[in-house]
């Protein structure tokens, strides 16, 4: 999962590496990538790749390639530490949406982090400078988008092979964003090629080792080793680009991870005490 975390956040990295060049062209090179590598996984492993839920399917590509789009707006846009941050609020808008698509409770509790979380938001659109708040909603936005794209995958998980629901996003996101770059495109230039590659490879790297964590080890104990991507992009942004906070930034950051975090843990509390229930009421052998 930090492995996982890491080439993500170089991927971001790339990303602001190339203001130049719009959002939806990058996403162009970034599907073109992971579509070859999706499709020949699913041929190696004798699996078709168009799947059996075309509409779920689409729904995921069409909302995964929404979120993408805003989310790369507000990395060229942003502070690195500050779009990553926004992207944060996916596991909020994951929960609310699954009280209409999956039929969820959300407990009293859990809207109490969400408001925690929505604060730092509002500290950080409100009282930083430096952030551009059109690009701060945008940020949320993309946020809201994946929570629909993770809703989405949550339906299919047990009707589809993994790597179908993965291969969807470039599969959908491809034409989109070839439309749009054949009537606005930007002739990378130079380094830009090289960049552009490696938005496809460490974004499949970052998928790929994630995906190993997730397999290896209990969901509860490796998915908060993700916030840590905040960490890296603190960092990285420093280093590369220079990057200095108001101290609102900074608070404003902590209660979006705060009430992020305390969701996540009261959910695996939840679920825990759920299996511990069904196993007290299970007949002793």
């Amino acid at each position: 999962m930090l492995l996982s975390t890491f080439f993500f956040a170089l991927m971001n990295v790339c990303v602001k590496l190339m203001p130049h060049i719009p959002a939806m062209e990058i996403i162009l090179f970034r599907s073109a990538v992971s579509i070859v590598i999706s499709y020949f996984a699913l041929s190696r492993q004798k699996v078709s790749v168009w799947g059996n839920n075309r509409g779920l399917l689409i729904m995921r590509g069409l909302t995964g390639s929404t979120a993408l789009v805003l989310f790369f707006n507000t990395l060229q846009n942003l502070p690195l530490a500050t779009a990553a941050t926004m992207q944060y609020l996916s596991p909020i808008f994951t929960t609310i949406l699954g009280v209409f698509i999956v039929k969820e409770k959300v407990k009293p509790w859990q809207w109490v982090f969400f408001a925690i979380s929505f604060a730092g938001i509002i500290v950080i659109e409100g009282l930083d400078a430096t952030a551009d708040s059109l690009y701060v909603w945008m940020g949320v936005a993309s946020a809201l988008f994946s929570g629909l794209a993770y809703s989405s995958i949550r339906r299919l998980n047990t009707r589809e092979h993994p790597l179908v629901i993965v291969f969807y996003f470039p599969l959908v996101a491809l034409p989109i964003a070839g439309v749009y770059s054949a009537f606005n495109w930007v002739q990378p230039e130079g380094w830009d090629w090289g960049i552009l590659l490696l938005v496809g490879i460490l974004t499949q790297l970052g998928q790929y080792y994630m995906t190993m964590s997730y397999q290896a080890e209990e969901i509860s104990k490796v998915a908060n080793l993700n916030y840590i991507g905040i960490i890296y992009a603190l960092l990285l942004g420093f280093v590369l680009f220079d990057e200095h906070f108001q101290v609102a930034t900074y608070v404003g950051m902590f209660l979006v991870l705060v009430g992020v975090i305390l969701n996540v843990r009261y959910k695996n509390r939840l679920s825990q005490r759920e299996i511990e229930a069904h196993e007290t009421r299970l007949p002793k052998v």
